[in-house]
């Protein structure tokens, strides 16, 4: 049915918002899916899947990063975001992302967890919009299904001895991709000694990347640029916290690649704040963590407008990777989709059916089917209830 048709049938009410509903989901990991990364070993998988529905029976469904704190962030949609939103109109995005600002800001505040829990929020919103008009998302943005380069990224290529990352990366390359991304952050000799089998082993065809996590001191920096050079890695993101705006300013002095961040950054005034100080030139927006569609929309014309290009982290289920690829599709400074590539994922292999898979080139096509293009189990979501505790496990 053409999307005018829709509208034009459906009763004046059915796009009010009827229910908003927050789940908080944990997946144990078996032995042989646990990999050593700087926070500790990985032994579950948390996420926090949101639900809204109209009073016209649509359904939309989108990912709030949970914040190392699953319950807490379903907490906020449902005890506090939910019940601004009940009878509004599904269709108005900018004022509903506002109002969930404000009132996030009149009690939790403004800081990253409202953050987490609008993006859920306001992806689900889109996925029911596009839903609405019978298109796939990326089309209602302003886009069409098309090509989009991936890398090999998620929880995959970390602290492993170099054969084992060479064999790793290897089957990586097979499956399709041109693009991989190493965990560093360990030290500086075991960091270089890594980067240069992968070159090594995978010849100059292929981009590798560089992702520290936040734990390199400025002398570590120091120590690894000229490797990262002689490996010709693409970029080295977050050695550093992002908000240490000082320590970045100082690296890209000394830089011999792109320095690249934002994953831990919320909202547009502070990737205004990131952009401005000119250090990092590739942005990392999480769509599930810097406040959804609406607010990643604001970030990508931003990069834009000072030249630079979005490669937005991807979080934890197929649902963020599903319209991460839709916003790519869509904005005139897209780069790279991260792929999720874990050895064991249940929220990127489970929890959907229909998600796009890689492509022979390397890249990902948005499908054309409505909305975000995928199907969420609910009774996934019911058999997988939150596990108390963190999900990493230190040494």
């Amino acid at each position: 049915m053409a999307q005018a048709q829709i509208l034009r049938d459906a009763p004046a009410d059915a796009l009010a918002i009827d229910e908003v509903r927050a789940f908080p989901v944990s997946v144990p990991l078996p032995e042989h899916a646990r990999v050593m990364l700087g926070v500790g070993t990985t032994v579950k998988r948390d996420a926090v899947i949101v639900r809204v529905r109209t009073k016209g029976g649509l359904t939309g469904w989108g990912e709030a990063h949970h914040g190392r704190a699953p319950r807490a962030i379903a907490a906020i949609v449902n005890d506090t975001l939910a019940e601004v939103l009940e009878g509004q109109d599904a269709c108005d995005a900018v004022a509903l992302n506002a109002r969930m600002a404000r009132a996030a800001q009149l009690t939790q505040g403004s800081g990253a967890a409202a953050a987490l829990a609008i993006s859920g929020i306001d992806i689900a919103l889109w996925d029911l919009r596009a839903k609405a008009v019978n298109w796939p998302l990326c089309r209602l943005l302003g886009g069409a299904p098309k090509p989009v380069m991936a890398y090999a990224g998620g929880v995959a290529l970390c602290w492993e001895e170099p054969a084992a990352l060479v064999e790793e990366a290897r089957g990586l390359v097979a499956e399709g991709y041109r693009a991989v991304k190493q965990r560093v952050g360990q030290d500086v000799a075991r960091d270089a000694g890594r980067l240069r089998a992968l070159r090594e082993a995978l010849g100059p065809d292929i981009t590798i990347l560089a992702d520290a996590n936040s734990l390199y001191r400025m002398d570590d920096v120091r120590r690894i640029m000229p490797v990262l050079g002689e490996c010709a890695v693409g970029w080295l993101e977050e050695p550093f916290m992002p908000q240490e705006s000082r320590l970045y300013r100082d690296a890209a002095a000394l830089a011999t690649v792109p320095l690249a961040a934002g994953e831990n950054l919320f909202t547009r005034q502070e990737f205004r704040r990131l952009i401005e100080d000119g250090a990092v030139c590739e942005i990392q927006p999480d769509l599930s963590k810097a406040g959804g569609l609406t607010e990643c929309l604001r970030i990508a014309g931003l990069a834009l407008a000072n030249g630079l290009v979005v490669h937005p982290h991807a979080s934890m289920t197929a649902l963020n990777a599903a319209a991460t690829l839709h916003l790519l599709s869509a904005v005139e400074n897209g780069g790279f989709l991260e792929a999720d590539v874990s050895r064991y994922n249940s929220l990127r292999d489970d929890l959907v059916s229909g998600a796009p898979v890689i492509g022979a080139d390397g890249t990902f096509r948005a499908t054309e089917a409505p909305g975000l293009g995928v199907e969420v189990s609910e009774e996934f979501i019911r058999e997988h209830p939150p596990i108390t505790g963190s999900a990493y496990r230190r040494a």
